[in-house]
């Protein structure tokens, strides 16, 4: 079975996220999206596990439904925060858990409970070394699965510029061999992660990290496997192009870590200038952040656009409304946006049936022209990007300046 899975996002019980993060939301918004799989994030939260145990019921093997009905599976999963300090540095990595029930993940909270307050954060944070919280994951069973988060983000991954390591096996010790995968994150792609060759054992799989429900899916997997929690597990671990068949991804330039730079003084900056400044801001003279960019360019042994045997594909797409926006020369959220959205998702079905199959003749058919238009080039690849930098989005632009302007002034006509 053919299918789409996004399996790291967050519930209203963790910080700075919506209050319409919960399951009849979450499942409102896969449909909509075109997500068959989705993780439910956030586990160790007491509350949310009740929620979850309440209001969903067991589905295929290790998934999970709506007993009030509806075709979205839900998967056990939570981000853990790992803040600890080795070999003279202080870590802080983010770790996804996947669980294949309920007694699981009530065992696993059970021993995280006395390392740190569950209570505190949907994505609690613990003093745990990131090999301890494996080999306590890993204890309670091994059918759990262990994936460091955004492997790249600055602050919060483990090969990050400000808190992260060199290699897996600096992180994870002997417990490298149980770390099949990695996450790319906003901010990086496949292409990115190929250069180094120390993560060609792993494979590297896509989420949205999601914190209100119109961002699921930003970022997902595509597979075409038996839809169950030991076939999806099974088909990450193997890396059977057969069955995982490729990730969707942002242009990591749109994501909020690609280049580096200082928020504070709007400098943004690529590695090569950053270095002529000795990765000081030029306004202030302060440390920079140094984004994914610069930290891939550090560890890479291999050129850019290498490919490893067997690494999965992967198609860059731009979330529909802000396509729709870009071609309407207008903002995201409003009433034109979301009405051209609407028409679109109730004529093809869903968002990514729109992006990734829908031909242009039948886009135009139910659409404006420029609409459409925009679809195919982001398909191709046809779009210009502005990397986003310490905490600040990128920016994407489908059509030039002069095409904008004619597409406000035909606005303005109409």
């Amino acid at each position: 079975m053919r299918f789409i899975a996004d399996f790291h996002i967050h519930s209203k019980y963790s910080r700075a996220t919506s209050k319409n993060m919960d399951l009849e939301n979450l499942d409102k918004w896969a449909r909509i999206k075109g997500i068959k799989v989705l993780g439910t994030g956030d586990f160790t939260h007491p509350e949310w596990l009740k929620n979850l145990k309440e209001k969903l019921e067991p589905a295929e093997s290790g998934l999970f439904k709506l007993k009030s009905g509806s075709d979205t599976r839900f998967i056990l999963t939570s981000e853990i925060s790992c803040i600890y300090s080795k070999n003279n540095k202080v870590r802080k990595i983010h770790i996804i858990v996947f669980s294949p029930s309920f007694e699981i993940c009530e065992k696993i909270n059970t021993q995280l409970g006395w390392i740190g307050n569950l209570k505190s954060d949907g994505r609690p944070i613990l003093g745990l070394d990131a090999k301890e919280l494996a080999k306590i994951v890993l204890n309670v069973s091994q059918d759990c699965f262990i994936v460091p988060a955004h492997l790249w983000t600055p602050w919060f991954s483990i090969f990050g510029s400000k808190s992260g390591f060199d290699s897996i096996e600096e992180c994870f010790e002997d417990y490298t061999k149980y770390i099949y995968a990695g996450e790319t994150g906003l901010s990086s792609d496949p292409e990115m992660n190929r250069r180094i060759s120390n993560l060609d054992k792993i494979t590297l799989i896509s989420n949205s990290d999601a914190h209100s429900p119109q961002k699921i899916g930003r970022e997902a997997n595509v597979f075409n496997a038996e839809l169950s929690y030991p076939a999806i597990i099974e088909a990450i671990k193997s890396k059977d192009p057969q069955k995982f068949l490729y990730t969707i991804e942002f242009f990591p330039q749109e994501g909020k870590y690609h280049y580096d730079g200082h928020r504070v003084c709007d400098i943004r900056l690529s590695p090569k200038e950053s270095k002529k400044y000795n990765n000081i801001c030029p306004n202030c003279g302060k440390p920079l952040t140094l984004g994914v960019l610069n930290r891939v360019e550090e560890l890479a042994d291999r050129p850019t656009n290498f490919k490893p045997k067997g690494a999965i594909p992967f198609k860059s797409l731009i979330p529909l409304e802000e396509i729709i926006a870009n071609a309407l020369a207008q903002g995201t959220g409003t009433k034109r946006v979301n009405q051209k959205y609407q028409n679109l998702i109730k004529e093809f079905g869903s968002e990514f049936e729109i992006l990734l199959n829908t031909s242009e003749e039948n886009l135009k058919r139910v659409t404006l022209a420029e609409v459409a238009e925009g679809i195919i080039r982001v398909r191709q690849g046809r779009v210009s990007l502005e990397p986003g930098y310490d905490g600040v989005y990128g920016k994407i632009k489908i059509f030039s300046q002069q095409e904008q302007k004619k597409l406000s002034k035909q606005k303005t006509l109409f």
